[in-house]
């Protein structure tokens, strides 16, 4: 039978992505279920398309659109923030995608999780805010999580078949972003137009952003390690600018393993909706004649300081995670809006992380006004 699918983000980077996976294996998935935040005029042709069970747009003021658009059809039509809450606990839902962007993905992955679905995670932040939550409610809810992310993806792959315990590192690969070997003095100089130019992958602007600050990497180690239980003592970047190995595990005994493949989301997407299985695709392959060299480099941690700052935040734990996401967030839409710097964004959240009040075991109603609060403090610091 086919597995029923709910998309959080359809519009976006990774959920247009997703339905194109779909698309070219349509008799392995359907759509069950479509979400998007504001872009009702995508939201409707993909309606139209998948004819999905369901479909949610988070800005409710777009509903009528929505509704009317699809009235001759037999799809229903939710709208606002509580509908995708609501959704996810459909019963015929066998997976649930999670693309939306940033904290907002949080309460609708904890809603599908308590209610013991299978999640396909491509939504990092909600680790990120709320790991201790989301992976007590996943154990108790029997609710698998499987990454979407191509590093954790390739961490998931090389731990497949080992013993628990085996891992003794876990190393995560960055490409560098645009900005790679720029001095301080370059990087003052950077323009938003430029940070989104990636050099490998194709990706929204929000995580092109973080990819060339670094802090996507920085949020992809907290990630891994309440993904994969992992202290960051043994979690690793390094940059590896071809991005064709997406992340290695070192083992116990001295072996590395690797998991390779051309910078291509619509492989992790295939395999996480997939597993256990994997599927045949006919997406491009790699070809060792094409590439004559793979190059590994330490980060510079002291130019590109969001890493370190989000080691920092996972070290301290409790509620610092969510305030360097709700800063970076902040820091990010003032970047993209050309109202600061690149450099600057670091010192909005460093300077952030410092003024809100520390919480070491945050409920879901503190990390809500932790977010709440870090957003407030970062915007009051923006400058050009």
């Amino acid at each position: 039978m086919k597995k029923k699918v709910a998309i959080l983000g359809s519009t976006g980077s990774i959920g247009t992505q997703t339905l194109d996976v779909i698309r070219n294996h349509n008799r392995h998935f359907e759509v069950a279920v479509l979400t998007a935040g504001s872009n009702a005029d995508l939201l409707i042709r993909q309606a139209i398309e998948f004819l999905p069970s369901a479909v949610v747009i988070a800005n409710a003021d777009l509903y009528s659109r929505v509704r009317d658009a699809l009235s001759d059809l037999p799809v229903k039509v939710m709208a606002g923030s509580s509908a995708l809450s609501e959704v996810v606990t459909l019963p015929e839902l066998d997976i649930v995608l999670t693309a939306m962007v940033g904290f907002s993905g949080l309460q609708p992955t904890m809603a599908a999780v308590k209610h013991g679905k299978k999640i396909a995670l491509a939504n990092k932040e909600t680790l990120v805010v709320a790991g201790a939550l989301i992976t007590s409610l996943a154990a108790g809810n029997q609710a698998e999580i499987i990454p979407v992310d191509s590093e954790h993806s390739a961490i998931f792959q090389c731990l497949a078949g080992e013993e628990p315990g085996s891992a003794e590192k876990l190393i995560l690969t960055a490409s560098g972003g645009p900005f790679r070997g720029m001095t301080r003095e370059q990087l003052q100089q950077v323009t938003c137009r430029e940070a989104l130019n990636h050099p490998n992958w194709c990706m929204g602007n929000k995580i092109t952003i973080d990819s060339a600050s670094l802090m996507n990497k920085g949020l992809e180690v907290i990630e891994a390690s309440w993904l994969f239980g992992m202290d960051p003592s043994h979690i690793e970047v390094v940059v590896h600018p071809q991005s064709i190995i997406h992340s290695m595990v070192h083992f116990r005994d001295g072996s590395i393993k690797a998991q390779m493949g051309l910078p291509d989301m619509r492989l992790p997407i295939l395999y996480a909706l997939g597993y256990p299985k994997r599927l045949s695709s006919d997406l491009p392959r790699f070809s060792f004649d094409e590439v004559s060299r793979l190059t590994f480099e330490r980060p510079d941690q002291a130019l590109f300081r969001n890493l370190g700052l989000a080691y920092e935040a996972l070290r301290k734990g409790g509620n610092m995670p969510c305030i360097l996401n709700a800063a970076n967030e902040v820091a990010v839409e003032e970047f993209l809006n050309e109202r600061t710097g690149f450099l600057h964004m670091p010192e909005i959240i460093e300077k952030t992380m410092n003024k809100i009040s520390f919480i070491s075991e945050p409920t879901l109603e503190d990390l809500l006004e932790t977010d709440r609060e870090a957003r407030e403090v970062a915007g009051r610091m923006k400058r050009d």
